[in-house]
């Protein structure tokens, strides 16, 4: 127990931080090193009063220790996150300032729903911002099972576009279910992984099999392969950085990897596999069939090869006949054959330096459950940007997949918003919440 005297001086000390969280953080750091220092002093032979005395003294003002650490432990922004978050949110423009192919609209049109989804935007990301991330790791239940129940929309309301039963009506609003429920799962996972180490038996392995494959096997249902491999890498980066205990890690990773051999040979054998396989090996040799599934990667290819360094301008015809989505899955090859390979190299380094960012502020946090949100959220943003530009140079499988915060879209404006305001609220509270991780063998 902290004597009088301790108390009285953390009382000054903390009434110059102005955060609760920190104050918590702080009086906790403080004591130890207060009861650690009298220690030393009742060792060297003075009496329990005279120790205290003499590690307040040693300590120092208690106001100017509580004004230092005020300034330490504060909020924090990523002010550099931020711009290149608004720099790209502005390049997301210039694939609709020429209108969108096979559209009769306006490109006006288009460009006032962008703006009206980023108006949208800013709110989720300042609400997601300004909260304490850390209640929500204790409801992971409830949102994976929040995620099963949009799946469960999905089968029974969803309504079906370009084959993929994954969009829900509401009051006139069409979102993307598949989103949200990549959203609330990867918010769960986070939690999961936050406890990992508590799921030792068999039983709750088992469990933790069961959560893992469940979404995959809804994704592949919609259908959208896109989904499943994004859930997958985010959880993979989650569950690199989880420090889970060497031998729940091994029987984890055995399990999952077994099962994912004899998923991948049944889904083989299926009757789907033959336009899978198409549009897998289509992009090994698209000459093969140039009218039919080698036709995207041709266009692709053509559209490229006329772009140039300076591109042929935003207002231009070619690329409408040639390749359409041009404002969605394919705004990277268009943004390149308007405004040129030079430009297509600087927007890819302005990607890289995004992806880089986040992943870098998530080591910067000492609370494991802050950190996974992060790394997730790197992933949630790294694994479609990364597929949307190889996509759009030929180089993997053309699949649905939008440009975070580039594509044209409310759906995926609005979920990346959600995960970017997620983030910043990790790095905004790095200083201010009590270090979790902690080394074992």
């Amino acid at each position: 127990m902290s004597s009088p005297k301790f108390e009285e001086f953390l009382s000054k000390v903390t009434s110059k931080v102005k955060y609760k969280e920190a104050r918590n953080m702080i009086k906790k750091e403080l004591t130890n090193h207060l009861q650690e220092l009298s220690q030393s002093y009742k060792n060297r032979g003075f009496s329990k009063e005279d120790a205290d005395e003499k590690t307040i003294q040693e300590m120092g003002n208690p106001f100017t220790i509580g004004e230092n650490l005020n300034a330490l432990h504060k909020p924090k922004m990523d002010w550099v996150l931020i711009v290149i978050f608004i720099i790209i949110a502005g390049i997301s423009f210039l694939p609709l300032v020429g209108g969108v192919p096979k559209i009769s609209l306006s490109s006006t049109y288009f460009v006032g729903q962008q703006a009206i989804w980023y108006t949208i935007a800013v709110p989720v990301i300042l609400g997601f911002l300004f909260f304490d991330y850390q209640k929500l790791k204790n409801w992971w239940m409830y949102f994976y099972a929040g995620g099963l129940l949009v799946h469960l929309y999905l089968h029974l309301f969803g309504n079906t576009t370009s084959g993929a039963k994954k969009w829900i009506s509401l009051s006139g609003l069409t979102v993307d279910g598949t989103m949200i429920s990549l959203f609330l799962f990867f918010i769960a996972w986070a939690g999961i992984f936050n406890k990992i180490n508590e799921f030792q038996s068999w039983k709750k392995q088992g469990l933790l099999f069961v959560l893992f494959w469940t979404p995959i096997l809804f994704y592949m249902m919609v259908p959208n392969f896109m989904n499943s491999i994004i859930y997958f890498f985010c959880l993979l980066g989650m569950f690199a950085c989880a420090r889970v205990h060497q031998k729940l890690a091994i029987n984890l990773i055995v399990t999952n990897i077994v099962a994912g051999i004899l998923f991948i040979i049944i889904f083989i054998m299926t009757s789907h596999q033959s336009y899978l396989f198409t549009r897998l090996f289509t992009v090994i040799n698209p000459d093969a069939d140039p009218n039919g599934a080698g036709y995207l990667y041709i266009a692709v290819r053509n559209v490229l090869t006329e772009a140039g360094w300076f591109g042929n301008g935003l207002y231009n015809d070619l690329n409408f006949q040639l390749l359409p989505e041009t404002h969605t899955d394919f705004a990277f090859p268009f943004l390149v054959y308007s405004l040129g390979w030079a430009f297509g190299i600087v927007l890819c380094f302005i990607l890289l330096i995004f992806v880089s960012r986040i992943s870098k502020n998530a080591f910067k946090t000492k609370d494991l459950y802050g950190r996974l949100i992060v790394i997730g959220g790197a992933a949630l943003f790294a694994v479609p940007t990364t597929w949307n530009i190889l996509m759009g140079l030929g180089i993997v499988p053309i699949m649905e997949v939008s440009l975070p915060f580039i594509s044209y879209g409310g759906s995926g404006i609005l979920f990346y918003a959600a995960v970017l305001g997620l983030i910043l609220n990790v790095y905004r509270r790095k200083d201010m919440v009590e270090p979790t991780i902690v080394d074992f063998k």
